[in-house]
């Protein structure tokens, strides 16, 4: 058993945390070393990697040029988490040194916008699609967002550390967080009882927000935890994840920034629709690129 703990009078930061992570956190903010961010040829830079909070950019990006938003072309560059995003070009683009983070160049000055949420909502008012105008709608659709940004850290800083991370497992830790995500697929599910969306019958940045994390897992994406949970349950979930996990802009959204899996859905940085069909790393690995 775990020796107790008793905190200390006032904590110092003495050793590493310990787990996956424990490399790259510490208890300060600002750059570690300087290093311009690239820039490339459209309206809007991105700057992120394929976890669950960069996919809801990447889809918001294909979904809009789905809808036939030209202005809304962009480039997706690469920051690996492993002390890339404390590189001086990202922090002064996201003082808070996490991804995804968003140069907007389209207007007379340069626009920075960091926080997923924060960058699925411009970029919504901005092209006027998938936020309601009416104010139920908007009023709906915005709840649902926040309650994403609120929620997610118990999934993922909280159950998916404990569960998949931590350098020890926790019982109390797992149980705690377990019992919250599993109320929070609760709280969805009976949401997607009434209604085929979360705001309603209509698609929105509300889904994009949710669905990769609660839709990766309710289909036993995230953290091996799908049998733990017993995500299988959560049959509206399933239904709803299903269903935006068939959309041709979430399947190519999911592919930008992606390091990990199958080859031929790793699109490493995306410049160009074409290079869905060139540059995958399958691709380039076949080029011997």
């Amino acid at each position: 058993m775990t020796e107790p703990y008793t905190p200390l009078k006032v904590w110092t930061w003495i050793k590493p945390s310990g787990g996956r992570f424990a490399d790259i956190n510490r208890p300060i903010a600002g750059p570690t070393h300087d290093k311009e961010l690239p820039r490339g040829k459209h309206p809007f830079q991105l700057y992120s990697l394929a976890t669950p909070n960069g996919q809801k950019v990447t889809i918001m990006f294909e979904e809009l040029l789905a809808l036939g938003k030209t202005g809304a072309e962009y480039d997706a560059w690469l920051v690996r988490i492993d002390g890339g995003q404390f590189g001086s070009g990202f922090v002064k683009v996201n003082p808070n040194s996490k991804i995804p983070a968003l140069m907007d160049y389209s207007g007379p000055k340069p626009i920075r916008v960091f926080e997923s949420g924060a960058i699925l909502l411009h970029l919504a008012e901005k092209f006027g699609a998938l936020l309601p105008t009416d104010p139920a709608g908007r009023a709906e659709t915005l709840s649902w967002l926040f309650w994403q940004m609120g929620a997610a850290p118990y999934l993922g800083g909280g159950f998916g550390h404990f569960y998949a991370y931590a350098p020890e497992k926790i019982e109390y830790a797992i149980d705690r967080y377990a019992m919250e995500v599993k109320r929070q697929l609760d709280v969805l599910d009976r949401r997607l009882a009434e209604v085929p969306y979360l705001a309603g019958n209509d698609y929105t940045i509300a889904d994009i927000a949710n669905w990769p994390w609660y839709g990766g897992l309710a289909k036993g994406l995230l953290y091996g935890s799908g049998e733990f949970l017993a995500v299988h349950e959560y049959k509206n979930v399933n239904r709803w994840a299903d269903e935006i996990g068939k959309r041709s802009a979430v399947q190519r959204g999911r592919m930008v920034n992606r390091v990990a899996g199958n080859p031929a859905t790793q699109l490493h940085e995306r410049h160009d629709a074409s290079d869905f069909e060139t540059k995958t790393q399958d691709k380039l690995s076949a080029a011997g690129g």
